[in-house]
């Protein structure tokens, strides 16, 4: 197992192979880093890639074509040695196929694709998923990258605010049931947005994460204390976001998904669960996201 690292003037960029997990974004310029650390006192994980599925099943497991499989939440992906299939000055590509381990509780076949690439002030991540087996293949994907906050000496967690589109003045988003890990959307909260700000506070996430459905989220962010951008991701065309951080942990997660976890209560099967990405034999699904760091 090793980790790869490309960089420019601006950037230091590092992936590790175990789930081509982005495990530092080191800024030159301003001499810090922006991604988590790893604390496991908090969270251990930095920015896992969440497949073949976002969040949890309700129950711990899903129901396809009469037969339960139980799956843990996010998947497996993130625990995986990834192969390194490609691998330049600005770019790394990983590779990770379906195998007997994977079957048992995922009966699919499939080749992931995870690709980084640095430019300039901007990290890009490219999925593509290709179904190779015989029958159509069913799932959710995101990413979950933690950033450090506070990040500056002498600053609170409260001085910084999350920012989104200049067009955006409010937000809708739901919480997640905390017994079973699974969305509720019968209650529906508002987040109005100040100047498309609102302030961060630890307080935010005493109910766990804060999940945005709709593609409401294609442009989330950190503000820095003085009003600049520390970190925005950018995510067009993803139908979910959604912003966690752990219980009174220094950083936060903003989590562009292709899916999410199941309702409370959802029972039924695989292909009908709302969200769910649907791939015939041989089809590909591409997505791309990027981190830009701001300043």
């Amino acid at each position: 197992m090793g980790r790869f690292t490309m960089e420019n003037d601006r950037l230091a960029v590092t992936i590790d192979d175990l789930g081509a997990e982005l495990v530092s974004v080191y800024d030159k310029k301003y001499k810090r880093e922006i991604i988590w650390q790893g604390d496991p006192t908090w969270w251990k994980r930095q920015a896992p890639i969440l497949f073949p599925n976002v969040g949890k099943y309700y129950g711990g497991e899903y129901l396809y074509q009469g037969r339960h499989y139980v799956q843990d939440q996010h998947g497996f992906a993130r625990d995986y040695e990834l192969e390194r299939m490609e691998e330049s000055g600005n770019s790394v590509t990983h590779r990770f196929v379906s195998n007997e381990e994977t079957r048992k509780g995922y009966p699919f076949d499939f080749e992931l694709l995870i690709t980084h690439r640095l430019t300039g002030a901007e990290v890009e991540i490219q999925w593509q998923i290709k179904n190779t087996g015989d029958h159509e293949m069913y799932f959710t994907i995101g990413g979950h990258p933690g950033f450090n906050v506070p990040v500056l000496p002498g600053t609170a967690y409260s001085d910084y605010a999350l920012k989104f589109a200049d067009d955006q003045n409010e937000l809708k988003y739901i919480h997640i049931d905390m017994a079973t890990g699974t969305g509720l959307p019968d209650k529906v909260y508002t987040m109005p947005l100040t100047e498309h700000k609102y302030p961060l506070s630890k307080a935010l996430f005493d109910l766990d994460a804060l999940v945005f459905d709709g593609g409401q989220i294609q442009k989330a962010g950190i503000e820095m204390p003085d009003g600049t951008d520390y970190v925005t991701v950018l995510c067009d065309d993803f139908p979910n976001f959604g912003i966690w951080a752990a219980p009174g942990a220094p950083f936060v997660c903003l989590e562009p998904w292709c899916g999410r976890c199941d309702n409370f209560g959802y029972e039924g099967e695989l292909k009908d669960k709302p969200g769910i990405n649907h791939l015939k034999e041989e089809e590909v699904f591409k997505k791309v996201y990027t981190i830009a760091i701001g300043g």
